[in-house]
């Protein structure tokens, strides 16, 4: 019992951090708090279950919590900013940054199904997850999911501006080559450690490039730690599951930041009783 009230104590401190309402809705006074929702969600990720067995569990532990249709209807309409607060409050102050995309897939009807309707199976529909994390304590520091599948460069901007601190030194792979990020990069004061692609003889930018004075900085052994970004993904994928369990959009990005909160508290909570010892 003493690891679920460290786990409760640490969900009230992360609500305070974020600067979040004590109720979920602001219509009066609820006789469940935010605090109790989002312990909730957390639990049902950490432990794959569903709204119901979630519930049966904690109430089992002593733990009061809402029904299970309460939970999967605040589940779709918690907010995307509250999400992001949330993952935030989680996060590490980074020195090296590292930045890279991966896929996730959807629930899919049976094969029986798709048999009796006379379609092919499987139909893939993938999601696309990109995130931020820190190289040192592996945190992850934003993320974002989108329902179609598109290049990993297109989600840098928006991670980099969700950042709650800029790191200095951001490491991505080829993929991220493009002027414009190492030109974002250095307004930003961040060193872009990305290996240069080979575009042949066609010039592709003309004046001064901050891809080639990037070249020349470029350290082999900081852009290493790019591997701890792979090392993340896989992680949360065994943990987790590469799949989402939701099937409208709001709770599939609602999963993601569960899972990736859920990753940050118990790495504090894995680092805190490694100290403790």
């Amino acid at each position: 019992m003493e690891k679920e009230k460290k786990l409760v104590n640490k969900v009230k401190r992360l609500i305070r951090k974020a600067g979040l309402p004590r109720f979920l809705h602001h219509y009066g006074r609820k006789k469940y708090e935010l605090w109790q929702h989002s312990l909730a969600y957390i639990i049902k990720q950490e432990c794959r279950l569903g709204y119901r067995r979630v519930t049966w569990l904690m109430r089992g532990l002593g733990m009061e919590v809402p029904c299970p249709s309460a939970l999967c209807m605040s589940f779709h309409k918690m907010p995307l900013e509250l999400w992001q607060r949330l993952l935030k409050a989680t996060a590490s102050n980074p020195y090296i940054a590292a930045i890279d995309g991966s896929g996730m897939s959807r629930p899919l009807p049976s094969p029986y199904y798709y048999r009796r309707i006379d379609k092919p199976y499987p139909v893939d529909i993938p999601l696309k997850i990109s995130i931020v994390i820190d190289t040192k304590t592996k945190k992850i520091l934003a993320l974002r999911l989108k329902a179609k599948i598109s290049h990993d460069i297109k989600d840098a901007k928006y991670l980099l501006k969700r950042l709650q601190e800029k790191p200095m030194k951001l490491v991505a792979d080829k993929g991220y080559d493009a002027e414009w990020l190492h030109r974002y990069c250095h307004n930003l004061s961040i060193q872009a450690i990305i290996p240069m692609r080979d575009y042949g003889t066609k010039k592709i930018y003309r004046g001064k490039s901050f891809r080639k004075i990037s070249n020349k900085l470029f350290n082999q052994r900081i852009y290493h730690r790019r591997e701890m970004i792979e090392s993340v993904f896989s992680a949360v994928k065994r943990k987790f599951g590469s799949s989402v369990s939701s099937v409208k959009f709001s709770a599939q990005r609602a999963e993601m930041y569960c899972r990736a909160i859920a990753h940050n508290i118990f790495l504090f909570l894995l680092d805190f009783l490694n100290g403790a010892d």
